[in-house]
């Protein structure tokens, strides 16, 4: 039998990595993953194997990893942030059942939604939802019903790919349909390049987010009717009377 550990490596470096993961990625004789992911391992794990395939591979990249766990070996497939939250943990076990050899361990790690509050402030004190705004794998209709939903259920939203080169207006498009049912003062941050080189992070307001040039290492955060600004943090009450 051999192991496939989905691995979550957390926002990008180390010091945010959990020991388990680096306890996977130290034991591995194979590392799988997204080429710019692969770049995230820790520069002092060597010796290993890698097998790297380009935006757009994810099968390929999972029935790699299985393949090579299928033949008896220690194999980690690496994910950006969380391996289950729009991770490659559920593809893998969808594709398990070719692969009689395998046991799959998930590793979970600190997403960009919980790294990102953080960066910002506090800003997941209270229900929140984690969305994608890219139409790769849902439909847009599909996704603007659920900001809907969420506007008007008073979520908080953490809004994961903003924008890339064939969705520039995205982050925008999506503004527009939310100023149907949130006000344009409404709290809102953009966080980025969280836990790497040159992270930073602007509190705004949903109207001014409209025009905000957010990359493709942007996470987006829109915040609900208990979040206010404290000493320049963006912070989400829970609701305690104090």
């Amino acid at each position: 039998m051999g192991n496939l550990n989905v691995v979550g490596l957390g926002p990008g470096n180390k010091d945010n990595m959990t020991f388990r993961a680096y306890d996977a990625l130290i034991r591995s004789d194979y590392l799988v993953g997204y080429t710019n992911y692969i770049k995230l391992i820790p520069k002092e794990i060597t010796g290993k194997e890698i097998i790297s395939t380009g935006m757009g591979d994810e099968v390929l990249r999972c029935e790699q990893a299985l393949e090579k766990a299928n033949e008896g070996y220690e194999v980690s497939l690496v994910c950006s942030g969380d391996s289950v939250i729009y991770g490659m943990a559920s593809l893998c076990y969808e594709l398990i059942n070719k692969y009689k050899n395998v046991t799959i361990n998930v590793i979970p790690a600190v997403t960009a939604a919980v790294s990102g509050s953080a960066l910002i402030g506090a800003a997941l004190g209270n229900d929140f939802t984690v969305i994608s705004l890219s139409n790769y794998l849902t439909k847009k209709e599909d996704t603007y019903k659920r900001l809907k939903a969420c506007a008007e259920a008073d979520f908080v939203m953490a809004l994961y790919n903003p924008k890339s080169n064939k969705r520039p207006d995205c982050l925008k498009d999506a503004c527009e349909f939310l100023l149907k049912y949130i006000e344009e003062e409404r709290i809102c941050a953009v966080a980025k390049n969280i836990g790497r080189e040159n992270e930073t992070y602007e509190i705004m307001t949903l109207i001014e987010l409209k025009d905000f040039d957010a990359d493709m290492y942007s996470t987006v955060f829109i915040g609900s009717s208990m979040t206010t600004i404290i000493d320049d943090k963006f912070v989400t009450k829970r609701g305690y009377s104090i």
